[in-house]
């Protein structure tokens, strides 16, 4: 039995030092999370999510999970890296629409990679000071009769929004910067992905006492946090392993005057090659109405009142059809965005320029419409179990007594796993790149 690898994280030099850098820019933006929003009575607010209940505090309660507690504590971080998220899924989505961009990323892809980072920048910013402003707006709505802003219930055109919705946009941008100072510094490529990592297990022990101190249910919820959390590891790992091995056959080599036999491997396509984006970009999408329906919400016509009402509920998370609205979205976009991100590697003309071949199909279009049929079959249960995830915060929470603190974590857990299973094989590709043999794994 050969030793673990764990042990050269810490000799390895550089490696430690990366480590010691994601720990200490980790530890500033859990510091950071604690800073609040001026004008906001943190207390109140506290108190007001401590006392509703209904879709919006499910709603609230999910983007607190996610942000790591930022939004209980009403702080410059609540929106987290998101925004950013969102505008670089848009950009994404965009480019096999607008031939421009499709163009440039396919002639120069560096060039490509350099204005779509730019972009990403320049879109997430307003995008940020609208989710600042419909976020404000949805804690509002909680309970109108609860006063949380120290300088009054308006929250028009004036200065002291203006300073909310500045002061939380920074926090978002501050949050990015420190998420690519890890991907530059520390762990390569894992910037925001920790910096949601982060903030999720920082509110797991919060959530575990909430559950310890309802007396009364807290035996059942316990129970039932366990085997959600082990059942939901187990089939998170089950579906991100999964996979279908394409068989491919590539030419053989010329050496001389011989030609050797063709060479048979596999291209394997994942059950769920969108991960976690399409529920974040659902989210995003069905918060969006929800937030453009608070501007007209105190209009004196009733018509427009009324109809504003109505999305607000429908699309903030008050009415009873918005799990299975927001189930379908995320179906809906997984298999969306798989055909886009899929459509852009190019599978058919990258196998026919190596000369290699899917046994059975003719080369170039035809391969690739054979490799998106195939994708689409075993995108199938992927997109369906992103949608039970998505909404099992909705379907556990009636059912089991005191679910409230532990119906959210599904959605959590799934980011989690991922996170750590990609950093995982990031760390083990940098000790096989330094000539460590051993994997990380004790055999």
């Amino acid at each position: 039995m050969k030793r673990s690898a764990w042990r050269y994280l810490w000799t390895a030099g550089d490696i430690r030092n990366r480590l010691l850098v994601t720990f200490l820019l980790l530890l500033i933006y859990r510091l950071a999370s604690h800073v609040p929003v001026p004008g906001v009575d943190r207390e109140a607010v506290r108190q007001l999510l401590a006392a509703s209940s209904g879709g919006a505090s499910n709603l609230v309660n999910l983007l607190d999970l996610l942000s790591g507690g930022t939004v209980s504590n009403f702080s410059v971080l609540a929106m987290g890296v998101y925004p950013y998220i969102t505008a670089q899924i848009i950009l994404q989505l965009l480019v096999p629409i607008i031939p421009r961009l499709q163009k440039m990323t396919e002639e120069d892809p560096r060039q490509g990679r350099e204005f779509m980072e730019r972009w990403t920048y320049y879109l997430a910013v307003p995008m940020a000071a609208l989710n600042a402003f419909g976020q404000i707006r949805l804690m509002l709505s909680i309970a109108p009769g609860v006063q949380i802003l120290t300088f009054g219930s308006d929250l028009g055109f004036n200065l002291p929004t203006a300073t909310m919705i500045i002061a939380m946009t920074g926090g978002t941008m501050f949050a990015i910067w420190l998420g690519e100072l890890i991907s530059e510094y520390g762990i390569r490529n894992q910037g925001l992905s920790l910096i949601i990592f982060a903030g999720i297990v920082a509110r797991i022990p919060a959530n575990l006492g909430q559950i310890m101190a309802d007396e009364q249910n807290r035996v059942v919820a316990l129970i039932a946090f366990i085997v959600i959390v082990i059942l939901a590891v187990l089939a998170i790992v089950f579906v991100q392993q999964g996979r279908r091995n394409v068989p491919v056959m590539y030419p053989g080599r010329r050496m001389g005057n011989r030609q050797s036999m063709p060479v048979r491997g596999n291209l394997p396509l994942q059950v769920n090659m969108a991960g976690m984006i399409p529920v974040i970009f659902a989210q995003s999408i069905l918060t969006f109405p929800a937030i453009i329906a608070q501007f007209f919400v105190a209009s004196q016509t009733d018509w427009v009142r009324n109809t504003a009402v109505g999305i607000s509920n429908l699309f903030g998370g008050q009415s009873n059809w918005y799990w299975l609205l927001f189930f379908f979205m995320v179906v809906g976009f997984t298999f969306f965005y798989t055909d886009v991100v899929f459509s852009q590697q190019n599978y058919g003309e990258n196998l026919k320029r190596v000369g290699a071949q899917v046994p059975g199909v003719t080369k170039g279009a035809p391969t690739q419409r054979y490799l998106m049929k195939v994708l689409r079959r075993i995108t199938l249960p992927g997109a369906v179990f992103l949608g039970i995830v998505a909404v099992l915060p909705f379907l556990v929470q009636p059912l089991i007594p005191g679910a409230a603190n532990i119906s959210i974590l599904s959605t959590g857990l799934l980011i989690v796993v991922g996170v750590v299973r990609d950093t995982f094989f990031g760390l083990d590709a940098e000790l096989k790149l330094r000539g460590y043999d051993d994997t990380l794994l004790v055999r």
